[in-house]
């Protein structure tokens, strides 16, 4: 499972380009995000709420690369953040194109998922 490139609302994962915020689980499988976790409890998409931080940890996970948009403009929230510390999963908040680059590098070498918002 390689990312291959992102740019303002779309990213291209092995050949296949999505026009939505993706999320990549220790399979390989790319599954459309569940932004509505998140803003049913904050107005936007662009906090993470710990529904949200439920649906994306696998057992198993021991890296989750959040790649925060183009602009980065994402952020965990609190309870977000310590279900992830709770569950021994570091998190690494990047904007999306470094993101994308810092999964390509751990992917292999931890047990790595991605979660990829691909707009502001």
């Amino acid at each position: 499972m390689k990312i291959d490139s992102t740019e303002f609302g779309s990213i291209t994962v092995n050949g296949t380009t999505y026009s939505h915020d993706i999320l990549i689980r220790l399979s390989g499988e790319v599954v459309k995000r569940k932004k509505k976790l998140s803003k049913k409890y904050y107005g936007t998409s662009h906090t993470i709420s710990r529904e949200e931080a439920e649906f994306v940890y696998e057992k198993g996970c021991s890296t989750l690369v959040l790649g925060a948009g183009q602009y980065g403009n994402v952020t965990l929230s609190p309870e977000a953040a310590e279900f992830f510390k709770h569950h021994d999963c570091r998190v690494i908040l990047e904007p999306t194109p470094d993101a994308i680059e810092t999964y390509n590098k751990t992917r292999e070498k931890a047990k790595t998922i991605g979660l990829f918002h691909v707009t502001c």
